[in-house]
């Protein structure tokens, strides 16, 4: 199992090329249309610096006003986007309702046109196209720059952060630099080096601008060529916090917390288990390391999240513990649901071979689940293989769900006949109560961690959105004290009371149910070598 995991994250870790909240996306030989680079929720002087290292459009001369970004305020995450999205570029807009810039790559011109739809005030830094001369040529010289800004624009040295390294600066605000407030209609200068094109900016939000924006890459051109393209960018989205963003900023207390929640209940647990040893099963201690490596997982997890907050990519090997304890709580968890389902140790220590079946297809869906999440966590938004990987879990994750429930209704199925057919109706029927009850269970834990999570997501404002992981930590709390608390180690427990002895079971209903030995009773004599002795009640 170790070797797995770890040849496991050896690979994601080979194929990776993400760096958490600073991004670097490169794309080779790319078709799609829109790519969606990311989401990040800003509040106020958060910024979002953009650096076009590369770009290499196929050589047409009508490529011209075709690709470009955009910048779109929005209640949901980019993965959310319709069809109808999706087909419309967005380049192409001349009026919107939405909080929209867009950012259009001219490259007969050399410039990068900028278009601003809403109200909202959104300082832009970067190098503006400078102006010509009479003669037609182009004024280079930095005074000659400086005298077409106004003195309402300051130079961006003066405005400026001081926590900034210089290696930033160089970076997305190149020297004669201006910050504009005004960015309809501006015209940013686009640089060419070869056959490739480079630009850079930064967006400054202010208090009314701030939310939820989704940026994105659009490529216009005609849907018959297919031409390739290729694209490297390098993005920094910041607040004034750290690099999480608005709806991520409460995570790391929200993990801290509810971790130790979870090690809290994994003690009390350990305690019960202690407490009534005699009436313990295997799957009893199963259930507690459960709970111990949830508590785990969410520690490294708050770790993973408080060094990307203050770093902008997490710290390597608090991330390979992470993944670690991750993936042995995602395959813990529906392994201990599977056998509770069962009935194994409780009832039975033989699974039937259509219940080995189950678990023949769980255990591997479960590994490539885990494997899926680590990967979307260490890919970026923007490529190809995120999209892929994304719908992999979700399906792969809804059969499971499913799957383990099957365990669960044959083992009701199994009781309701038994209790129709031998003489124990009364105890198979509080068993039957017992997984009825664990079935809703299940069903309603799937229910609000897989479906109302998300419906909450979507509807919530930017800065709640956090709620979705609240709802999902918090279910999950509750479901395993309810599910220990239903099957604990005690002796008035019906899941546990079980027949110690089947023939004096069987001899005992053929002589209550004759009428004539009417009134005897069995006696059963302490363990001292004794046989077992009848009176009859006269």
């Amino acid at each position: 199992m170790m070797k797995a995991v770890v040849s496991v994250l050896i690979f994601i870790m080979s194929v990776s090329d993400s760096s958490a909240r600073i991004h670097q996306l490169k794309l080779k030989n790319e078709t799609r249309f829109l790519v969606h680079l990311n989401s990040f929720g800003y509040f106020e002087d958060g910024t979002l610096d953009v650096h076009l290292v590369s770009l290499k459009l196929p050589q047409d001369k009508s490529n011209s006003g075709k690709v470009g970004f955009s910048l779109a305020r929005s209640r949901v995450s980019g993965i959310f986007y319709t069809a109808e999205e999706v087909e419309q570029c967005k380049l192409t807009k001349s009026k919107s309702d939405e909080e929209l810039i867009l950012f259009i790559i001219d490259t007969k011109d050399l410039s990068v046109q900028v278009k601003h739809f809403g109200h909202s005030n959104i300082t832009l830094v970067s190098r503006l196209k400078p102006k010509t001369t009479p003669d037609g040529e182009k004024a280079r010289t930095k005074r000659e720059t400086a005298e077409d800004v106004t003195p309402k624009e300051p130079s961006v040295d003066k405005t400026t952060k001081p926590e900034e390294s210089s290696q930033d600066k160089a970076k997305v605000t190149p020297a004669v630099s201006q910050k504009v407030e005004s960015l309809d209609g501006k015209r940013l200068e686009l640089q060419q080096h070869g056959d490739s094109y480079n630009f850079s900016f930064r967006l400054m939000m202010s208090a009314s601008s701030q939310g939820l924006y989704n940026l994105d890459f659009h490529n216009c051109l005609d849907t018959r060529m297919q031409s390739p393209y290729s694209l490297h960018v390098e993005i920094t989205e910041k607040n004034p916090s750290g690099y999480l963003s608005a709806s991520e900023i409460p995570l790391p207390r929200l993990y801290i917390s509810m971790a130790a929640v979870f090690f809290a209940a994994a003690v009390v647990w350990t305690y019960t288990l202690l407490k009534y040893r005699y009436s313990v099963f295997k799957i009893h201690w199963l259930m507690a390391a459960l709970a111990y490596t949830k508590a785990v997982s969410l520690l490294f997890h708050s770790i993973n999240y408080h060094f990307i907050n203050s770093e902008g990519h997490p710290i390597e090997g608090w991330a390979v513990m992470y993944y670690i304890t991750h993936l042995l709580k995602g395959a813990l968890l529906f392994i201990t649901l599977a056998l509770i389902g069962t009935g194994f140790a409780f009832v039975k220590y033989i699974l039937s071979d259509k219940e080995k079946k189950i678990f023949m297809i769980v255990i591997p869906l479960q590994v490539l689940a885990n494997v899926s999440y680590i990967i979307i966590e260490e890919t970026e938004e923007g490529s190809s293989e995120y999209t892929l990987w994304r719908e992999i879990l979700f399906l792969v994750d809804l059969i499971c769900c499913g799957a383990v429930l099957f365990p669960v209704v044959w083992s009701i199925r199994h009781l309701q006949e038994a209790s129709n057919t031998d003489g124990k109706a009364a105890m198979n029927l509080e068993k039957l109560k017992l997984f009825r009850h664990y079935y809703v269970m299940i069903v309603c834990y799937i229910y609000f961690t897989r479906i109302i999570a998300i419906l909450l997501k979507i509807t919530m404002s930017f800065q709640w959105q956090w709620g979705q992981e609240f709802l999902i930590e918090v279910s999950t709390l509750i479901f395993f004290v309810l599910t220990g608390f239903k099957f604990r180690p005690a002796s008035n427990n019906p899941y546990l009371q079980l027949p110690q002895d089947e023939e004096d079971l069987e001899m005992d209903e053929v002589i209550t149910e004759s009428g004539v030995l009417e009134g005897i009773h069995k006696v059963k004599k302490t363990s001292n070598g004794r046989e077992r002795q009848r009176e009859v009640a006269l």
